[in-house]
């Protein structure tokens, strides 16, 4: 028997040796390889002039940013949102303490940092009043009381997993908030849900279509019927990518999403640079007529404010209609916007931050005796309560965010939204990677995080003097510019 075994362990030990001698000849042989192919490719110099060292160069390329995410930045450092800015809305998106002690570790001397100007009585908890719903809608045959002023901003289903928007819609039930479809169309997981949807209607109208890419009246109809669409949104153009239209690659266009969006199976779908049908301030009027007379229901457009000059007209076309023909709301997305891919240019270098267009829209609604018939909604960058209660003061009715959404469901900011490779599942179609992300856990985590922003937005203005958020006006907050001094927002922007 010891015989035995004694042969059992010799033979192991020399086929594991013959093993690794193999392996280690493989890996000789591979690295001459790789070493002949690199020093003969004209493709990339380091490769050329460094054959296989050269390919770490990539390596610790493509590696580098998520060591900086997580060893090397400090807190507040990371771009598009830093590391404090995360771990709030995780905190908040979880239910665990939001306390911190010894002080901010915010510099408090950076142009544009909100502070809010706390009044010397604050106002009591028994004198605090929960936010009321708003109406939109006022002239429409079914008006909407939108019981939140934060919601869930426009993302597609197809850019999103089919969890992640089972898990969104769920969340903003529970929540009590709306839900915006984004272009793609209505899926049967936002109905499922069963929260308050905004239909979002881009430049190549998914799902209310006809065959040439134009709207179709009887789709619409349609849509409108469904008790849970409670309004409609024209998308001209969005934060991410102003001037060009939705893409969705070819590998995510399965034939389910073909089918919501009316569009061809295994195809990229690449949306127009604006509504073909759109091409001026009346036909914009007329397109919000019509959508609003066949469905019934609310209707505004949404857009990237840059050039400012044509508010006058548009405000004045629309008084010479009549103040019913106005849009209901308008949806003001900005250059801090960027949920969607988009290329770098537009990313990075188009369209007003919001803290410039939206004083801007607003104060035009006022000077035009419109701002009580149109809804401002305000979008890009609006993830934490500081931004919100800043975007309110400015003058907004509502606030929308998408990425502050995503961080509640789990994204951990790994910039991998277009290549199907999330590996939180939240915008993959990759069954493995979906399974990771289980919708009933989520959407309380999409809860609380709405929960606690809407109650720490509510704090500020309590701080401020007011019963509610939208009590806050700009004289309540100030805005540090160069020099580290700060000035009120209503000095900054004068109220019309």
């Amino acid at each position: 028997m010891n015989d035995t075994v004694t042969n059992f362990v010799i033979n192991f030990i020399a086929f594991s040796g013959a093993m690794l001698l193999l392996l280690v000849v493989g890996d000789i042989v591979a690295a001459l390889v790789i070493y002949q192919v690199d020093k003969h490719q004209t493709k990339q110099a380091i490769r050329r002039n460094y054959p296989l060292v050269g390919r770490f160069r990539y390596l610790f390329e493509h590696v580098g940013e998520f060591f900086r995410q997580y060893f090397f930045a400090m807190d507040r450092e990371e771009m598009p949102f830093n590391r404090a800015q995360r771990s709030w809305v995780y905190r908040a998106a979880k239910n665990v303490d939001n306390m911190v002690a010894f002080g901010s570790s915010r510099d408090l001397r950076v142009p544009g940092t909100y502070l809010f100007l706390s009044c010397p009585f604050p106002t009591l908890k028994e004198d605090a009043s929960a936010t009321k719903p708003l109406r939109i809608g006022q002239f429409c045959r079914q008006p909407y009381d939108a019981p939140s002023f934060f919601n869930v901003s426009g993302m597609s289903y197809g850019a999103l997993s089919r969890p992640a928007v089972l898990a969104l819609a769920n969340g903003a039930r529970q929540a009590g908030c709306w839900m915006n479809t984004g272009e793609g169309g209505l899926s049967p997981f936002h109905i499922e849900g069963g929260c308050d949807v905004v239909y979002q209607i881009g430049t190549a109208k998914y799902g209310v279509r006809n065959g040439d890419g134009g709207l179709a009246d009887e789709k619409l109809k349609e849509k409108a019927a469904l008790p849970q669409v409670k309004m409609f949104e024209i998308k001209l153009s969005q934060g991410a990518k102003p001037g060009k239209g939705g893409i969705l690659p070819a590998e995510k266009v399965s034939k389910e999403i073909a089918d919501i969006r009316g569009i061809p199976l295994g195809e990229a779908s690449i949306s127009p640079n604006r509504h073909p049908d759109i091409a001026c301030i009346d036909d914009l009027l007329d397109m919000v007529e019509r959508v609003r007379d066949v469905s019934g229901k609310p209707c505004g457009f949404k857009l990237v404010l840059g050039d400012a000059s044509w508010l006058d007209e548009f405000c004045l076309k629309i008084k010479s209609r009549g103040v019913e023909a106005a849009p209901d709301f308008i949806t003001l997305d900005s250059s801090d916007g960027g949920t969607g891919a988009a290329p770098m240019p537009l990313m990075d270098s188009v369209g007003l931050p919001l803290r410039e267009s939206l004083p801007i829209l607003v104060n035009k609604l006022v000077e035009h005796d419109l701002r009580d018939r149109i809804r401002v909604v305000a979008s890009g960058k609006l993830i934490n309560p500081t931004d919100v209660a800043g975007a309110i003061c400015m003058g907004a009715d509502f606030v929308v965010s998408a990425r502050g959404y995503m961080f509640a469901l789990g994204c951990i900011q790994a910039l991998q939204c277009n290549k199907n490779t999330c590996p939180t599942g939240i915008t993959t179609h990759d069954p493995d990677l979906q399974r990771g992300l289980v919708p009933e856990d989520k959407a309380e985590r999409v809860r609380n995080y709405h929960d606690h922003l809407v109650h720490e937005v509510e704090m500020i203005a309590h701080s401020c003097g007011v019963s509610e958020p939208r009590q806050l006006r700009r004289k309540h907050a100030a805005i540090v510019v160069e020099g580290s001094r700060s000035v009120p927002l209503d000095i900054l922007y004068p109220e019309y």
